[in-house]
This record gives structure tokens, C-alpha cells and sequence, in this order.
């Protein structure tokens, strides 16, 4: 007699109708950083506890984001932090629960974030080996208005001879050893990256508690017909920029323009970008000739990011921006990335202004 109410599994038993189609293959965060470590036989295992740390910050960041509003967590903290933008609630407990949990791994020498003006030195041990660079919260300003927010980070190895000083991470991002960044929207997304290693993205299951890979291997489009940047700065651009936007906008006979996508909150414009393609920017101008975004803990990890999944990033110098050195912890610098082909049509453009 047929089952009317399910349909044959192929062992004699019957599916219902609706029924959720179970994984038990889930690999999660922690599984994917042991079997990363495993492949390596140098491997002392630092480096993931220093990451289940890492993972342990940004699962505390997105629960006290989710229930800001309910808590009272929104609005602003009354300070400005060392880059003298106005410190929210939530910046202030994001960057205490970055702190203690790099300082509860003992892993960690040297950290330097976005709300502290010098770099916090942790005591020296034996295992004490890394650096980590970090925004606790990107995009805060966005906050109040429930916009999608991120956490950026990367790390970086010292020396048998650092001395745990701030010098110590006056380097290029091409010596990062990981970097990434989570973006706390609809829900808790986590892209992570290693030196000479591919993209994996990561999205956090509330009920499980845990990161499961659902982005494996991630690689942005060639090109792409958008672009993201804000045109509200455009009066203080430089002529290539402006040349370039221009020729986005306004293609010509027989082409079609770019779509504009720009939410203002760097995590969620450089997620979109890393999955759709096109371009981010963010460029140096007159008003800020140095340009806005940090190279340390913003610039240096999200290029080591997009060029590990097949982009490109440069400063607004035309420059490789993991080869950029930075001058202080809290060094500025202007910033495109996205898509090869994208990001190669605004340094042709640069070249013709004498870049």
C-alpha cells in the first residue's frame, strides 16, 4: 500500500512531508582549525588556541549586539576614542571582551585596537609568541540604526627578538599570518584567512553555539558592474578618482552604468563585494589626504583577505596595500579593493593622471 504522507528514503523508511534535511557532516570552526593544524607538523597549537579565543570574542560581540537595544546598550559611551570618533556603548564592551579573552589565551604579547591609544603589552611567556591587530566594532556609528556592523582583525607573529613594543607591528600586511572579519547582520557571519591560503566563510548557528563553515574556498568575480563608494566626498576627490567614478556612472555609447551599492559600514560593503564582486573604495582626497581607514587593524587585513580570494587591493598611491608599512599603530591610508579586473581599471586610470 502506498504511503501517502511521506516519500521513500531509500531504506525502507519514509521521509514526512517538511521534514528538515539533517547534516551530520557539519564542519565547524573548531573542527576546520584542528584539521588546519594537523597538515602542519611544525604546529605547537598556539595558533589555534589563540583563534578559539578569537572565535570566543566575536560569539560574545554578536549575542551583546543582538540584545543592545533590549539592554540599553545603544547610544553613546560620552568619550571619543583615540581616532576621535564618538565611542558607543557597544565599542567600549567590544573592545574589553577583545581584551580579556587575548589576555585569558596567554598567547598573546602585543594588542593594538581601534579604542586604545597605545598598544596594551601583555605579560611576557613562554607561549606568548603573537600580535594581534583589531576594530573591535566597524561601522558602530551604524548602530543605533539596527545596520549591519563587523569585527576586523589580524594576526601576526613576533620575532624570537621583538621586544613587545608597538615598533614590533610597524610591518607590511604581507607578514600577517590571519586575518578576517565578522559581520554581525541578519546573522554573524565569519570570513577568515591564512597567509598563502584560500577564504573560508563561516556563519554562526545561535542554537548550536557554533561557527559552521558554509563558504568554503570563497573566490570573488573577475569583474563585476558595481561599485561602492561614498559620493558624498566626491567635491574633495582627486581627478582620477573622479575620472573614474565618472566612467562608471557614465559609460558611453552602447554601455550600461555600474550599480552604486554603498551601505557605509565597511564589513558589510566589503562582505557584499568579497560575494557578489566589484568594488569597495574608500579613497584618499583633499579633505583627508592621508585618507580615512586604518592600515593596521582595517586596510592591511581586509587586502590579505581579497587578495587570498583572488582580488586586489591597493592604497590610493596605486601601491599593493599589504606592502604599505605603517608609520604609527593608528596610520591612515585611502583604500580600493574588490575584483582584479575592477581594481586594474582604476590603477590604468591613475597611470594616465602620472600615478
Amino acid at each position: 500500500m502506498a504511503d501517502t504522507n511521506g516519500s521513500g528514503n531509500g531504506n525502507g523508511n519514509t521521509v514526512g512531508v517538511g521534514t528538515e534535511n539533517i547534516n551530520t557532516e557539519i564542519i565547524t570552526l573548531t573542527r576546520f582549525l584542528t584539521e588546519e593544524q594537523t597538515k602542519h607538523k611544525e604546529a605547537t597549537g598556539d595558533f589555534t588556541l589563540l583563534c578559539h579565543a578569537l572565535q570566543f570574542a566575536f560569539k560574545s560581540i554578536a549575542y551583546y549586539i543582538r540584545r543592545s537595544t533590549l539592554i540599553n546598550l545603544t547610544g553613546l559611551a560620552g568619550s571619543s576614542n583615540t581616532t576621535g570618533d564618538d565611542q558607543k556603548k557597544l565599542d567600549v564592551i567590544g573592545n574589553d571582551i577583545f581584551i580579556a579573552a587575548m589576555r585569558s589565551c596567554a598567547r598573546v604579547r602585543v594588542l593594538v585596537s581601534e579604542e586604545e591609544e597605545e598598544c596594551i603589552v601583555f605579560p611576557a611567556g613562554p607561549n606568548a609568541r603573537y600580535a594581534v591587530v583589531c576594530d573591535p566594532i566597524d561601522g558602530s556609528s551604524n548602530l543605533d540604526a539596527g545596520v549591519s556592523v563587523g569585527t576586523i582583525f589580524g594576526v601576526y607573529l613576533l620575532g624570537e627578538d621583538a621586544a613587545g613594543t608597538k615598533e614590533d607591528l610597524l610591518k607590511p600586511g604581507s607578514e600577517l599570518v590571519a586575518s578576517g572579519f565578522t559581520m554581525y547582520g541578519a546573522s554573524a557571519q565569519l570570513v577568515i584567512t591564512m597567509r598563502g591560503g584560500g577564504v573560508n566563510g563561516f556563519t554562526l548557528d545561535n542554537a548550536l553555539g557554533e561557527f559552521i563553515l558554509t563558504h568554503p574556498e570563497m573566490r570573488i568575480p573577475k569583474t563585476r558592474a558595481i561599485y561602492s563608494v561614498n559620493e558624498g566626498n566626491s567635491l574633495y576627490w582627486e581627478e582620477p578618482v573622479k575620472e573614474y567614478v565618472n566612467s562608471l556612472k557614465y559609460p558611453g555609447e552602447g554601455g550600461k552604468p555600474y550599480s552604486a551599492r554603498y551601505i557605509g559600514s565597511m564589513v558589510a560593503d566589503a562582505y557584499r563585494t568579497l560575494l557578489y564582486g566589484g568594488i569597495f573604495a574608500y579613497p584618499a582626497d583633499k579633505k583627508s589626504p592621508k585618507g580615512k581607514l586604518r592600515i593596521l587593524y582595517e586596510c592591511a587585513p581586509m587586502g590579505l583577505v581579497f587578495e587570498n580570494a583572488g582580488g586586489q587591493a591597493i592604497d590610493s598611491n596605486m601601491k599593493r596595500m599589504l606592502d604599505v608599512v605603517p608609520e604609527h599603530i593608528h596610520d591612515r591610508s585611502g583604500i580600493f579593493m574588490g575584483s582584479w579586473d575592477e581594481v586594474q581599471k582604476v590603477v590604468d586610470i591613475h597611470k594616465k593622471h602620472g600615478y
